[in-house]
This record gives structure tokens, sequence and C-alpha cells, in this order.
């Protein structure tokens, strides 16, 4: 048997749990089809899942068709879990993505699509829900084309009964006339030496060559069949098995060659321990392994595999080992986390797919006393995603997380209450800005001269850099000409630093470029006492290099960025006018609006803290008829003065207020003279 690890993605709401429980009914691994309704669906797990309905953490659960064991994977469809849908793309080898025969392509699909195609991951769509009242069959054909990929390809006709629950469409059988002609249009594109047999045979292909092009395109992503049905009443469901089977590539592998995995999902068991959850590519790994992992080459941890539980039947079990194709939760690696790579031979983490969050909020603990609680609650919730980042305000004694939306501030907090109970409360939501550097500027101190109380000489020039390359650093000075700990301690406070720039939000795209260094050796007594007074240390460099680069930077000058959504809204073409000087109020930039017929659509950008506003007054102002799409797009200049975020270090654009704390805390006194 070979192993296919599955992917179920979708617009919230288009019943990919549904789906998930249908084919699991199919497969023999459960007697009875679970609702989302009823909170008794098998991936749905979570109390807070069951409750509100929706699938908020990923979930795999394994069973086998004929002769291919399927990791079926159910993903979040609300685009405020979208950091879970990203971390299961890096271990897919194909994917099902939902498609509501009601609702039709929805602005999640789209951008699930995209990035699915951008990856280049095998891809089938299921037509769901073709038995509720109000679905269509050729509209909706025509969106996936229009708004989804004009590669796919109908495995079906419409179906018959369409908007009951007697609604059924089988698949076209593979000698269909009707097919085979959809089938030789669309695979002729790709494929030359189909075109020419095409041609050679008197325009005709046999069904049988025709159906092995399609195994061959659609593992390529080149294509993407597209079946009918509903999860809820099973009709359709064998066919898209069939095509899940047939269509989809299976894992591939070595399993005597080197390990080689990858961590998509990090939580924690019931006594407290780490649980990795790892898709293997490569190699084999066994109980009492040792096992190095890691972000990438040069950043290696080990630690021994105590224990392995595999996917299969439907639930995990023990096992000895796990091999190239599975996926498994291993137990031992302490300091794991997600977007790791198994193996010495690891490269980088899976790149994003997906934005970073925009927003962030002030966690307040209803019980003061509880502050050292909440914090530890929240990093633990961070490990579980990384794109939830903690911010600490040590001065203010407040903690900030980052979000992607409302409903996930509102996961979050019942979380934290039903998991930890700790109760807390969120402040307004805020959006996350960036800064990059305006110009140049440069800057050092000279140790033992003027008001230098450390022991280094540290010099820093700042420069702009291209949008999107991030914070680059490099020296002018030779790497012998102080201790490499030294060196490294610079460097390291120099990405720390940037953190918080002029108007404290991070700062990026920028070169930092270290000009000058000195220090002063090792010095000891007679007697062989290390004498610190006299020698410097890597604390001396750490705290002046704040100094000299808020005061590079602040030379360079910095310009706020405030992150920008494009939108897509589709509104009755007489709301138009209503609709416009509510979008200027709330700064969106609109591009000419595109009238057909009764129905207009308007496309622009809108400032990340004001989609919110948007999605909830465009229905009152639309009849309830608008459509609205959004997604991250860029970050653009603020206009007008610049917001400002509060600091949560000693501040170093403040010398003196700096000096007070850092030198009273370290008992810094500067050298001789």
């Amino acid at each position: 048997m070979h192993t296919l690890n599955l992917g179920i993605l979708a617009h919230v709401d288009a019943g990919k749990t549904s789906l998930t429980e249908r084919l699991l009914h199919t497969a023999g691994i459960i007697d009875e089809i679970g609702r989302v309704d009823d909170g008794n669906t098998r991936t749905d797990s979570l109390a807070l899942e069951r409750r509100r309905g929706i699938t908020i953490k990923s979930a795999v659960v394994s069973f086998p068709l004929d002769d291919v064991t399927v990791n079926l994977i159910d993903t979040p469809g609300h685009p405020d879990f979208i950091a879970e849908v990203e971390r299961v793309l890096g271990v897919l080898d194909g994917a099902v993505l939902v498609v509501s025969a009601v609702e039709g392509v929805q602005a999640q699909t789209r951008v699930l699509m995209r990035t699915l195609q951008r990856l280049r991951i095998p891809t089938l769509i299921f037509v769901n829900k073709t038995d509720r009242a109000g679905a269509r069959h050729a509209p909706v054909l025509r969106e996936i084309a229009e708004r989804l990929t004009p590669r796919a390809v109908a495995m079906g006709p419409a179906p018959t009964g369409l908007g009951t629950r007697a609604a059924h469409g089988p698949a076209h059988a593979d000698d269909d006339p009707v097919l085979t002609a959809r089938l030789t249009d669309l695979l002729t594109r790709h494929d030359d030496a189909l075109l020419a047999a095409y041609v050679e045979g008197d325009g005709t292909l046999a069904p049988g060559r025709l159906r092995r092009a399609l195994a061959e395109q659609t593992g390529r992503a080149l294509v993407h069949p597209v079946y009918a049905g509903s999860a809820f009443t099973g009709a359709g469901t064998d066919d898209l098995v069939r095509g899940i089977r047939e269509l989809l590539p299976g894992a591939q592998g070595d399993p005597d060659g080197e390990v080689s995995g990858t961590v998509f999902k990090v939580e924690r068991g019931r006594s407290g321990e780490k649980l990795a959850w790892v898709r293997m590519f490569s190699g084999t790994v066994r109980t009492r392994d040792r096992l190095p992992f890691g972000p990438g080459p040069g950043a290696l941890s080990e630690d021994r595999v105590t224990g392995i539980r595999v996917f299969d039947g439907g639930t995990d079990t023990p096992a000895g080992s796990v091999g190239p194709g599975r996926i498994a939760k291993l137990t031992g690696l302490g300091a794991v986390r997600i977007g790791d790579t198994l193996g010495t031979t690891g490269t980088a983490g899976p790149a994003h797919h997906f934005a970073p969050p925009t927003l962030e909020s002030v966690v307040v603990p209803t019980a003061p006393a509880g502050r050292g609680d909440l914090h530890a609650a929240l990093a633990q919730l961070a490990e579980q995603d990384p794109l939830i980042g903690l911010r600490q305000d040590d001065v203010r004694e407040e903690i900030s997380v980052s979000l992607y939306g409302e409903v996930q501030k509102e996961v979050v907090q019942a979380t934290l209450a039903e998991e930890y109970g700790i109760g807390v409360t969120f402040r307004a939501t805020t959006t996350i800005c960036l800064e990059r550097p305006t110009g140049s500027g440069a800057a050092y101190e000279i140790i033992d001269t003027g008001d230098n109380p450390f022991l280094a000489t540290v010099g820093l020039r700042v420069d702009p850099a291209p949008p999107g390359s991030g914070v680059s650093y490099a020296r002018e000075v030779e790497l012998g000409s102080m201790p490499y700990s030294l060196m490294r301690a610079v460097e390291d406070t120099v990405v720390e630093t940037l953190a918080q720039g002029l108007y404290g939000w991070r700062v990026t795209d920028c070169a930092v470029t270290m000009t000058h260094s000195g220090y002063w050796p090792r010095q000891s007594h007679a007697h062989g006492t290390f004498d610190k007074s006299m020698s410097s240390t890597a604390g001396d460099f750490r705290l002046l290099t704040p100094l000299v680069l808020m005061d590079a930077l602040r030379r360079a000058g910095t310009t706020v960025y405030e992150p920008v959504h494009r939108f897509r809204a589709e509104i009755p073409a007489d709301t138009l006018g209503p609709l416009l000087p509510v979008l200027a109020r709330l700064r969106a930039v609109p591009g000419p609006p595109s009238p057909d017929g009764t129905v207009c659509v308007l496309e622009g950008e809108i400032p990340a803290d004001r989609v919110h506003d948007l999605q909830q007054r465009l229905p009152g102002l639309t009849r309830g008829e608008g459509v609205l799409e959004t997604a991250f797009h860029t970050h653009r200049p603020v206009t007008g003065t610049p917001p400002h975020r509060s600091r949560t270090d000693h501040n170093p654009l403040d010398r003196k207020e700096y000096l007070i704390h850092t030198v009273r805390r370290t008992g810094t006194g500067g050298g001789p003279g």
C-alpha cells in the first residue's frame, strides 16, 4: 500500500468537516456520520469547536481506500485561523477544495486556490450541498472557471433533482462522449504527444489513454477535475473517492535514506509533554533514536525520541517506527518548534504562504495576580501557533497578542478560560504597522570616551533596503578585530533592537553595517582574579548597541507603513452612490466601478484596521446583497501624523533615561579614566 496525505480545504461552512465524516463512513471507520451542528464529528475534537460549530485546529485521521492509506487532514475554513492551513500545506500530497453549490466561490476559496496553485499541489474540486435549496450547478462551474481556474473540468453532468435531498449526478463513464470531448480539449493543451496522437488518430483518443493523461496532469497540478454531490446525503462522494484514489499521487520516499521530515503542528499531551506532529519525507525514525532537528543547517538541537504514534484505522496508535510518507506524533523532542526540519540535511523551515497577522490587542487578566500564569498560557498558545506573536511590556506590565481577527480573539479568550482557568478581557484591537528607513544614518561610541559608560566601541550604519528584503547585517571591520562572542552580541542585539523603531514599530527592509569595533582584553589581578572593571564583556556590547543603533536610525529617519488590504465588492448597481462616501470615510481607495447589468463590481484598497467596519456596514448599505472579499495586499506609508506604539524596553532614544536603568541595573561604571 502507498500513502496519500490529503488536505480538505474550503471557505467556512462549505462542508469540509461534513465531507470528512462522509469519507470516514465510506471507508468503514465510523458507523454513524457526525454532524457539525450536533457537535459529534470525529475531527472537531475540541469542546470549543463543537460548541461554535467551526474547525479551529487541523486534525488528522487515517483510513484505507483499497491499496491507498489516506491521511486525511481537516483544516479550518475561517480566515482568522489561516495559520493552521498554512502549516498543513507543506505536508500535503494532494487536496480537495470544497465549494458550496449554494454560495459558490467565496473569498477564502479564492485565497486557498491561489495558494494551492502557487505551491503546485494536485487538487480536486468538490461542489458540495447539491441537496440544499438554492443549489446551482452551471453557474457555479462558471464561477470556478472565471474566479478559480480555467483548467477545471467537470467529471459529470448536472445533478438531477438539484436543490432536493434526491439530488444525484453520477460521474460520466470513461467512454462517455461528453467527458471524452471535455478531457480531449483540456488535456491536449498541456501534452504535445497527446495532441499528436489525437491528430493522427482521426480526432479520437482511447478512454484509457485519456484517463492516464488526466491522472498525470492532475498530479502535476495542471488540471483540476470537478465533482459534484452532497456530503450530507452521500451523493457523488463515491465518484470523488475514485478520483482521490486514481488521480492524486501518493507519497514518495526511501525508508533507508537519510531522515528528513517536517514538524507542522505542536501540542501538549495530558501530562504537559510536548507532542510534535511530523510528516516524514525519507528515512525511518525509531523509538529511542537520537534525532537532530531545527530550523535549518547549523541551528540543530538533538533529543531522544521517547514515543511514536502513527495514524491508522481512524485513530493514532503506538508504533516502534515511522517511515516516509507517514504522519506521526513524536514525544521526547523538548525544544522542537513548528516549522522545524528533522535530520541533519534540513533546510530552512517552510516560507509563509499567507500574510502574517496585522492586528493586535492587549490581554488583561481579570485577576491581576494572574499575570505570570497568563504569560505562561499565552506562550503555550503561541508555541502551537507561531503566527500569533506575544509582545510583553515589562514597564506597563502588559501583554499584547497579534491576531487575524475578532473571532480569533474570542477563541483565545475562551481557550484561556476553559483550558487554563484564566479569565481575560481584551482592549480595543489596533493595527500592527512597520517602519522602514527613509535615508541613511550612522553613529558610533568609543570605549572610555565621553559619557560612554560601557567597555565597548560600536559603530553602526543604517541604510534602506528593497521592500520585502527584511533586515540584513554586515561588517566593515575585520572579524578578528575582537572575539567572535562580542561580534555576535552586537549582531544579535541589532536584530532585537529593531523590533522597536523610532515610533515603536518593527523596523524592516534595512541594511545594518558594523563600522567600528573595539574592546579591552580580559584583565586579571596578580592573584588571577578576573577584573570586570577593566575587561570588556558581551554585556557591554549588548547594552551599548541599542544606543548606537537608535542614534543611527534617528539620523536616517523612518517612515511608518500601515497594512493595506485589497477588496472586491459585488453590490447592486443602485447602491453604489450610498457606498462611495462610506468608503471615503474609511480611507478606502476604490478603482473605477465595473457595471454588469444590475450588479456592480468595485475593487480597491482599504487600511487593514477599517476592514472590519466595512464588513459590518456593507449589508445595511446593499440590502444584504453585497458580497465582499478582502485579503492582505501590502504596506503603504501612513498619511498625516504617524501612529506611535508604546515601547517595551528602556528606550534607547532617551539616553539619560536609558543609562539610568541599564547602568544602575548592571552596576556598570565604566573603565578607568
